[in-house]
């Protein structure tokens, strides 16, 4: 390997990851448990189904998060396969524990909050513990979608995942060979619309979609920004190394640009692959670790046609690894 300190960095970035999923995992809990899940507000997801435990079993939604994903987690490996990976968990872990954390009557029992009563409200006869009060409902839907699209955001930045949805739009791409935006939306849609029948109320599936298109946008720009695929151009002298590894660890293809350098004149390869958004980070990292003097170059592409981006595919892996 060209970089002598690559298994350095590589632990360094595990460590750097590692403590991001733990960061992101607080955006994530402010959102759902001091705006959202107070008023039954999840855009869907696991959090959506854990609202439905928590009024019916009275189960904190952290350890309803956790209990919704395991037999996810169990189904993803016997019917797609290990197509999810150890950051995958863990982050699941995190971000479930953190929203327990971060409830209001548990920072008033660890003394981070001393003064209850500003964060109690009653809805109907139901209290609920919430940063704002229910008049302020609007303000609560916007601020949590914020924060938690955001926080969700941040946990794909650093490669990690909640699990969730993620495996059973995974399983419905395997066995009904539809497009991954379709799988989500028929997923998140027949949690949402579970969660209004449940607890018999319509107006949630109304907030229910709403906070599913902020939380969407928001999680979006905080992984890596828009567009969804992302161009990228690399100069350097280890150019079969760095194609080799887009290969086996991304699994995209490349095209090889001959060009001239201006300076000396002499002649260069050029690398150009198109890839999904999620996957610049992790290139990035590898083109370090070959290549620190890499010459990297991202663009925007607003639109791919051809194979491996008409149906995308969704995976969990620690491909890193």
């Amino acid at each position: 390997m060209p970089n002598k300190n690559a298994r350095r960095m590589r632990i360094k970035r595990e460590i750097i990851n590692h403590l991001g999923i733990v960061f992101a995992s607080i955006f994530f809990a402010a959102g759902y448990a001091w705006f959202l899940l107070p008023y039954n507000m999840a855009p869907g997801g696991v959090g959506g189904i854990s609202q439905i435990l928590h009024m019916f079993l009275g189960l904190p939604n952290g350890v309803g998060m956790v209990l919704i994903n395991i037999p996810l987690f169990v189904i993803s490996f016997v019917f797609i396969g290990k197509s999810f990976g150890s950051k995958s968990i863990y982050g699941m872990f995190v971000s479930a524990m953190m929203t327990d954390l971060f409830s209001f009557p548990m920072l008033y029992r660890l003394g981070l909050v001393s003064d209850l009563s500003k964060y109690t409200h009653l809805v109907g006869d139901r209290v609920v513990y919430a940063m704002l009060p229910p008049e302020e409902l609007f303000l609560s839907a916007i601020a949590g979608s914020v924060l938690l699209g955001l926080g969700l955001g941040l946990i794909f930045r650093f490669r990690g995942s909640t699990g969730g949805t993620d495996i059973p739009v995974a399983l419905i791409k395997q066995k009904a060979n539809i497009s991954i935006g379709t799988g989500y939306y028929i997923v998140e849609t027949g949690i949402i619309l579970a969660v209004a029948l449940f607890l018999k109320d319509p107006k949630l599936l109304i907030w229910g979609y709403i906070n599913l298109f902020i939380t969407t946008k928001i999680t979006d720009l905080a992984s890596e920004g828009l567009p969804y695929i992302k161009g990228v151009y690399i100069i350097s002298n280890y150019t079969d190394e760095i194609r080799g590894i887009i290969f086996d660890r991304l699994e995209r293809g490349v095209t090889i640009l001959k060009g001239m350098s201006g300076f000396h004149q002499r002649d260069i390869n050029v690398i150009f692959c198109v890839m999904n958004r999620r996957q610049v980070p992790l290139l990035t990292d590898l083109v370090k670790e070959i290549d620190p003097d890499a010459f990297m170059i991202l663009t925007d592409v607003y639109d791919v046609m051809g194979y491996g981006f008409k149906s995308r595919n969704l995976s969990l892996k620690d491909n890193a690894k």
